[in-house]
């Protein structure tokens, strides 16, 4: 075997490496699609109600089981939700107490309104660290450290 073809065959082993890896480190992430819905301890409707959701709520899948979802919120708690009530529109949460909102995507734009702990906003792009926010009544940019996902 020449130099040239174990090089090859190594790089080649790498690539696949790097892109398995990415492919199981890539999350994948819902949101709940309507007001008021059960996550629930097991995969059924009889299970316990663990939280009930508000619209927008973000969750992190874990695992697909039949009809639900096996999910984990920013908080680490973990339940069952149906799939079907859930929607892939992207949605984030405040994780901080409170953060400023920017009329642009950088520290030094203009504060325009305040984000605190718990409130949900429809989330648009990003643009390096900055992610685009929207509320009903307010729409700007916050560090990608003050929400999850």
């Amino acid at each position: 075997m020449s130099v040239k073809t174990v090089i090859t065959s190594m790089l080649s082993g790498w690539l696949v490496a790097i892109f398995l890896c990415s492919m199981v480190s890539a999350a994948e992430y819902v949101s709940i699609d309507k007001d008021g819905i059960n996550m629930r301890s097991a995969p059924n409707t009889n299970a316990d109600v663990l939280f009930e959701l508000p619209l927008g709520y973000p969750l992190e899948v874990l695992k697909k089981e039949g009809q639900w979802l096996k999910v984990r919120d920013y908080e680490g708690d973990k339940g069952y939700v149906l799939e079907s009530l859930t929607t892939r529109t992207p949605y984030a949460i405040i994780k901080v107490r409170q953060c400023k909102i920017l009329a642009g995507p950088g520290s030094k734009e203009k504060v325009i309104g305040t984000g605190v702990k718990d409130v949900i906003f429809a989330k648009g792009e990003r643009k390096g660290e900055w992610v685009k926010v929207t509320h009903p009544s307010l729409s700007g940019w916050v560090h990608k450290n003050s929400v999850w996902p």
